[in-house]
């Protein structure tokens, strides 16, 4: 099957294999359970593309591309300081290239799924910022239609910046960081209490609960304050909001909008940037990073 390309994305807790065609449409789909460390994700990827491949009809060398998205940060195709897959460091490309027999691109799984979120949505803007609202929160950055990773594979990263000194504290130390306001980790985080996850958390707000509606007001502050920090870091086109916190529906945006315009009034040069009508919100599923893996091997440009 000329034109076919595989795309994986690795998460913390699950394998999403894809295989779709020249348009990004996909023509098959496969997820299995994620295993953690070197050996485990190589294997769980290796049977997820082995199990997707056998019922689409293809074998992994007839593919124009194969591309896997995986956390951590990615140079060269090895991946560092993947945490949550307890990796610290492994040549991934290299190691599924030699199981394959073929060349593998690989990515951060964030700047993957900025590739199919453009692809998919704004194939018409020049630069883009996904702002991925998940367990974590970073951006994958476009910019003059290329995938910009920085020096070290670090840029949009921005769980990491502090907007208030005073604010809650991450695992890590750093008070009031972005990923701490507006990630599902960091709204259970703030929460405190076991057993919690965070729509419980955004229902209990909804009815009220203090303690719950002032994380959703920081929530609120979190994903305005990143949207922020991407039109004056990189001055994009859009940004593409994606991510579980997503499926909040109209009152994660509409809450961000509230914030947003009320900088508008206060700040003239706020005020033309136009930071609300320059950011959407990824409607209905689909598995944007796998699609964006498997559209590493495109010519973007």
């Amino acid at each position: 099957m000329s034109g076919v390309r595989i795309g994986v994305d690795i998460g913390g807790t699950k394998i999403d294999a894809v295989v779709v065609d020249d348009n990004a449409e996909v023509l098959g789909r496969h997820r299995v359970p994620v295993r953690k460390g070197p050996d485990g994700v190589l294997s769980a990827t290796t049977e997820a593309v082995a199990t997707l491949t056998s019922e689409v009809g293809i074998n992994v060398t007839d593919a124009a591309s194969v591309g896997i998205g995986i956390p951590g940060t990615v140079t060269n195709g090895v991946v560092r300081y993947a945490q949550n897959l307890d990796l610290e460091e492994l040549d991934l490309a290299s190691a599924l290239g030699s199981h394959w027999g073929r060349e593998v691109l690989v990515e951060n799984d964030v700047s993957a799924a900025a590739i199919g979120a453009w692809k998919l949505v704004a194939p018409q803007s020049h630069s883009v910022a996904y702002l991925n609202l998940g367990t974590g929160l970073a951006a994958g950055i476009i910019l003059d239609g290329q995938l910009w990773r920085g020096v070290h594979g670090a840029a949009g990263e921005i769980g990491y910046v502090s907007i208030d000194p005073t604010g809650p504290v991450d695992a890590e130390g750093v008070a009031g960081g972005l990923e701490t306001y507006a990630s599902g980790s960091g709204i259970v985080r703030q929460w405190g209490k076991p057993g919690a996850d965070a729509r419980e958390i955004m229902a209990l707000a909804a009815k009220a609960d203090p303690d719950a509606v002032a994380i959703r007001d920081r929530l609120y502050v979190g994903v305005a304050s990143a949207i922020r920090v991407l039109v004056l870091a990189y001055d994009v086109e859009e940004v593409i909001i994606g991510g579980g916190l997503t499926g909040l529906g109209d009152s994660l945006m509409d809450g961000t909008t509230h914030v947003l315009d009320e900088w508008a009034r206060s700040s003239s040069f706020l005020s033309s940037l136009a930071l609300a009508k320059r950011t959407r919100m990824l409607e209905g599923y689909k598995p944007v990073a796998a699609i964006g893996a498997a559209m590493l091997g495109v010519n973007h440009g």
